[in-house]
């Protein structure tokens, strides 16, 4: 089983307390109106996939190809798209506005977003060089790096060497982060400790892949209770019938 992630926004940090009074710092995350608008199959894509699409968009500020493929699905487009990858059991219907609620207190997720940009920055502050010494002869390259090359052979800087260069903006994915709880009035998440990105990132959540996690609502939660009350409806019917 596997379900689908969802698109969300990054608000800030907070602290919440528990039932026993202790402080969580948390990152709050804004479901916003992250909507279903596509389905991916076996017969047709080669595999399945839920496709999100979040903050509602004009056609002038989205690319023409992702306006025609909304068109023909009957959605608006939207400024953020992804595809997550599912189980068949874990399609999400077209349409389906997704809640904070598809995650569950106490759960563990995996986050992912663009780091925040640092731009070129040098080795003691990108990769914690220790610099030079402040004195016995060292003069106005205290914070250089030292070294870079070889002698006569191999005559050159090797490939992945640590230098300077530039630092943040790149897809950072930190897992294993704990689900303090949801608010479905506001479409909230709150995820403990930090998450990458800036405030007003765009964060993909998805379920931990190295926890073993059970009672999650399959495919999500708004679909689950949706099934609930078209089965108890269908009993009660049957219970009206019989009498």
């Amino acid at each position: 089983m596997k379900r689908s992630g969802l698109i969300t926004t990054k608000m800030g940090m907070t602290r919440l307390y528990d039932d026993a009074g202790v402080a969580h710092a948390v990152t709050v995350l804004s479901v916003g109106d992250c909507t279903v608008i596509g389905n991916r199959t076996v017969e047709k894509n080669g595999y399945v996939a839920n496709v999100l699409g979040m903050r509602e968009a004009k056609a002038k500020h989205v690319a023409k190809p992702q306006v025609v493929a909304a068109e023909k699905a009957g959605v608006k487009p939207y400024r953020k798209i992804v595809e997550f990858r599912c189980s068949d059991d874990c399609v999400i219907p077209v349409g389906t506005n997704m809640i904070a609620s598809h995650f569950v207190t106490g759960q563990f997720v995996d986050v992912q977003a663009t780091s925040k940009g640092k731009g070129f920055q040098g080795a003691m502050k990108r990769h914690n060089f220790g610099g030079k010494e402040a004195t016995h002869g060292v003069l106005k390259a205290h914070r250089s790096l030292g070294g870079t090359g070889m002698r006569e052979w191999p005559g050159r800087v090797l490939p992945g060497k640590k230098m300077s260069g530039q630092m943040g903006n790149e897809t950072v994915t930190v897992q294993n982060l704990k689900v303090f709880g949801t608010d479905d009035a506001d479409n909230l998440i709150f995820v403990e400790g930090a998450v990458p990105g800036a405030n007003g990132t765009f964060v993909l959540v998805t379920d931990a892949i190295k926890k073993e996690q059970k009672d999650l609502p399959i495919p999500t939660c708004e679909v689950k209770a949706a099934a609930a009350e078209e089965s108890k409806a269908e009993e009660t019917k049957s219970e009206s019938v019989a009498e």
